[in-house]
Order: C-alpha cells, then sequence, then structure tokens
C-alpha cells in the first residue's frame, strides 16, 4: 500500500468544498480516484465542510448518505493491503493512511448521529427508521474504527469502546437494536455483537489476517452468544459490559463484578461448543465453505486461531503465576533461520540481534519492550530467541501478543517453550524424487510440562497426512533420527509445533 499526498488528488479532489452542498453532491457524482487512498482527504474536507454549511434537511441527508457510502467503498478497498501481514512496529508511511482512515471513520460516527439531533429528519421519512439508520451506521462506524487500530496492533482511540457501547444502549432503549437497514447484511445488534467478540479474543494475540479472519467469522456466528442474568455472571466464557466505561467486555472470572454493577452479561459456552464441532469438522476434510466458514480456516493459522479462541474461553482463564516487574535487558533474535545459527554457532554469526528491556517476567514467559537494533520481520505467532545477562543459554519464546502504539514503540509478549534448543534439519520428499531440506529446531522434554520432544517448523512445510520424519543432525558426527509425529501442538501463520517420539520400526 503507497501513500499518495493529498496535494496530488486532482484539481476536483484537493481542495475543501467552497460552494455549499451542490459542491458535494458534483464530487460525489465523479467517479472513483484510481488508487482508493487519494480518495482520503477529500472526504474528510467535505464532511468537516457540511457541519457548517446550510441547506435543507433533505439536502445534508443526501450529501450525508453519499459520503458514507463512498467511503464504505474506499476504506473496504484498502483492506485487503492492510490484511497483509505486516512487519511490525507499522512503517509511518502506512500507519498514516491507516490514522487518515481511523479518523474518516470518526467523523462518519460522529456526523451521522448529528445530523439527527440537529434537527427533525427529512420530508416524508420515518423518523424511527431515519435514527434506526444513523444509529447503524454509527456503532458500524466504531466497529470498524476498533477493527482497524487492531490490524496495526495499536490500542484504540480513546472513548471508542465508551462511544460503541452507549450508542448500542441508545438502540436498545429506543428498541432500534434489531434494525437492519435496507441493503444491510447484519442487524445493529449483530454489528455490535461481531465488535464485542472481536475485543474479547484478544486482538493483540492475533495478526493481521488472523483479525479479519474472526471479524468475519463473529459477523457470521456472533448469534450464538447467549445473555445471562447477573447471579450467574461468575464462570468460563462469561463476559459483561459496563457502558459507562472506555474498555472491551471483561472475563467475568478475572474482574469480579460490582454490586452496583450497571451493565450487561453473555456467555459464550454455545459459540465455543459451535467452534469444537467445526473444529473437528475442519480436520476431518470439511472444507470451510461446506460450514460457511472464511476461506482462512481451511489453513493451518485458521485452524489454530480457532483453537486457541476455543481453548482460551472455554478454560478457567486464570494466571497460573504472578509477573514481577523488571527493567533488565535482553537480547533477541526472530525467526527460524536465526534460531537454528545461533543454536548452531553461537552469537558471532550473521544474525540481527536487537536489545530489549524485560518490563516483567515469570516462569512462563516475559513482556519486552524494544529498545535498540533492527527487531527483523516480527509478527505474532512468530518464534524468537531471547538471552539475558543471568542466563548463558538462548531461551526459545513464542511471540503471544504485540503492542505498537507508534513507529518508534513495539512490546512484546513472549511465552517460553523452552532453555534451549537442538537444530536440525528436516528431510522431506520432493518432486522428481529428490529431497527437500529444511531447517529446524527440536525442543527438549521439560519434566511435567512437556512429556515428549517437539518440533518447531516453518507453517505448512510438513504434509498433514505425513506421520514419519528424518531429522539431521550435525554435531562432532552426523546423526541420521527416524522420529513419529504424535500430534500438532501449535499451529500459527509463521510456525507450527509438533510432538514427536522415535520411530519404533525404522527402516
Amino acid at each position: 500500500m503507497t501513500e499518495t499526498p493529498s496535494t496530488a488528488t486532482g484539481k476536483d479532489r484537493g481542495a475543501a468544498p467552497e460552494s455549499g452542498l451542490r459542491s458535494i453532491l458534483q464530487w460525489l457524482a465523479l467517479p472513483l480516484a484510481p488508487h482508493p487512498v487519494e480518495e482520503l482527504p477529500s472526504l474528510r474536507s467535505h464532511l468537516i465542510a457540511l457541519r457548517d454549511i446550510g441547506g435543507s434537511a433533505e439536502q445534508r441527508a443526501l450529501a450525508l448518505d453519499g459520503l458514507y457510502r463512498r467511503s464504505s467503498t474506499v476504506i473496504d478497498s484498502l483492506l485487503p493491503a492492510l490484511s497483509i501481514d505486516l512487519v511490525l512496529p507499522v512503517p509511518r508511511k502506512e500507519r498514516r493512511i491507516v490514522r487518515s482512515v481511523l479518523d474518516l471513520l470518526q467523523m462518519l460516527a460522529d456526523e451521522t448521529l448529528a445530523l439527527f439531533e440537529r434537527g427533525p429528519p427529512p420530508k416524508n421519512a420515518d423518523p424511527s427508521r431515519a435514527l434506526g439508520l444513523a444509529l447503524w451506521r454509527s456503532v458500524d462506524a466504531v466497529a470498524r474504527q476498533l477493527m482497524i487500530s487492531d490490524l496495526i496492533a495499536s490500542p484504540p482511540r480513546a472513548g471508542a469502546w465508551q462511544q460503541l457501547h452507549q450508542t448500542y444502549a441508545t438502540a436498545q432503549q429506543s428498541r432500534l437494536h434489531t434494525v437492519r437497514p435496507d441493503g444491510a447484511p447484519r442487524s445493529l445488534q449483530e454489528v455490535y455483537h461481531a465488535a464485542v467478540l472481536l475485543g474479547c479474543a484478544q486482538p493483540a494475540s492475533l495478526t493481521p489476517r488472523e483479525v479479519l479472519f474472526l471479524a468475519s467469522y463473529f459477523e457470521r456466528f456472533c448469534h450464538h452468544i447467549e445473555a445471562v442474568p447477573n447471579g450467574s455472571l461468575r464462570a468460563p466464557g462469561v463476559f459483561w459490559i459496563d457502558p459507562s466505561r472506555d474498555v472491551p467486555a471483561l472475563s467475568s472470572l478475572r474482574k469480579p463484578i460490582q454490586a452496583d454493577w450497571p451493565g450487561s452479561g453473555f456467555s459464550s459456552s454455545a459459540l465455543c461448543l459451535l467452534l469444537k464441532a467445526q473444529i473437528d469438522q475442519l480436520e476431518g476434510g470439511a472444507l470451510p465453505q461446506d460450514l460457511n466458514l472464511p476461506d482462512f480456516a481451511g489453513t493451518a493459522a485458521g485452524r489454530g486461531v480457532l483453537q486457541r479462541l476455543s481453548t482460551r474461553w472455554g478454560d478457567a482463564g486464570r494466571r497460573r503465576f504472578h509477573r514481577r516487574r523488571q527493567n533488565h535487558r535482553t537480547l533477541l533474535a526472530a525467526g527460524i533461520d536465526g534460531l537454528w545459527h545461533l543454536s548452531r554457532k553461537g552469537e558471532g554469526v550473521n544474525v540481527d540481534l536487537s536489545t530489549w528491556m524485560i518490563t516483567n517476567e515469570s516462569p512462563e514467559g516475559y513482556a519486552v519492550m524494544h529498545v535498540s537494533g533492527k527487531p527483523g520481520a516480527l509478527t505474532v505467532g512468530d518464534v524468537v530467541t531471547v538471552r539475558t545477562a543471568l542466563d548463558p543459554n538462548w531461551q526459545i519464546c513464542l511471540v503471544r501478543w504485540a503492542i505498537s502504539e507508534n513507529p518508534e514503540h513495539l512490546e512484546l509478549g513472549l511465552q517460553v517453550l523452552a532453555p534451549k534448543a537442538v537444530p536440525a534439519t528436516l528431510a522431506l520428499p520432493g518432486g522428481n524424487g529428490s529431497t527437500d531440506l529444511q531447517r529446524v529446531l527440536i525442543l527438549p522434554e521439560i519434566p511435567r510440562l512437556r512429556s515428549r520432544q517437539a518440533l518447531i517448523v516453518a507453517a505448512g512445510v510438513v504434509p498433514r497426512e505425513s506421520r514419519k520424519l528424518l531429522l539431521l543432525i550435525e554435531g562432532q558426527n552426523l546423526i541420521v533420527r527416524e522420529v513419529n509425529r504424535t500430534c500438532v501442538d501449535e499451529e500459527t501463520g509463521s510456525i507450527e509445533i509438533l510432538s514427536i517420539e522415535p520411530d519404533q520400526n525404522p527402516h
């Protein structure tokens, strides 16, 4: 995705309208710019102008309707570029474009309701239908704003969650929450519930592709959540919403309910049962389209995110260990290749190392903040290795979440997989009788945590039907090991973790 300066949008597109509503309507009649990003400056300037210019209610409603529809088309055209797994932190150029989109969505959310509040609806218009459309568009704009913030691993705008909750509460009070405007694929309630569920899915632990996948999944299946009475809120998979607070829905097990709690609660138990059934069907060979699932569900990363969601919402969600605040430094390297070279040859090899500050730690892992050096191509779900001054070994970790407030800021949550790894080469049959060699990492057994050795491989490298694997381990001598894959412990968009055991019947 590239950025185009606002001065390059053309004579009819670059400047703010000067002749009132007629200029806006004339501009809306023009074809879209060749590149969607070129539309953003003019859309924003026309929305700003619409606040101050005169005109009848009919004209203003017509202009705002056109601006909303055109904005939706432009944003839909930009989303595919954002779904590509961006390197974190997101580069400044791409982040500026995203910020322009977020500002545009905020203006749409505000203006659709403000137009209705400023005066009576247009003549011959049904007041209830006009308010229902305004509420629907406002909720939809804020929901998309939250989702796009998730795509770049950035915290949402201050007040966004509160605005979403309170706009939905207004729709409930007006009995318009089940409204589905003409041409809309979902009701206002479904738009709201899908946004809330995405917030419950810990989007900081998702890649951009996974965010869009779950957003689409929840749009299709959000009706499976169930309202629960206040007395039964403390249970796994149950969340509560306080419309007066600027936060997503919170787990009832992690945040106790206050006595004067003003919100509502819902259970994801039925949705978890559906998730498990869909995962079983996918593992059995069913196609995503046969289950009304997005195509991404047919990939290893898609199945992995569904499995993590099912596990996360289905258990108690309690932390096993307390975190301790720290402020010491650690070195970090990213990717299987980097870890393979470091594990085999040590720090002297040509591997990008970056310095990070450990902000807190537990026996399970770390929260780290980037300090200096090139962090490499980092994404959630990738494997990294870290070494502190207190431990000479390179610990193998999985990136569980990422937060990036600006291009100079990046924080990661790391889960420790093993205190060290053995570098190996996986030999796989290739085409025409050739052999495909892949660098992999062997993780040792860990008492009371992992009963078997595990193998870290790049995602999609090992065919799902392959059970017997051949490993080459170089040391003082070349060791050839035949192993059996017993199960898939973890699947992400970057790597797979396979449990392995020695082959009892080697050829």
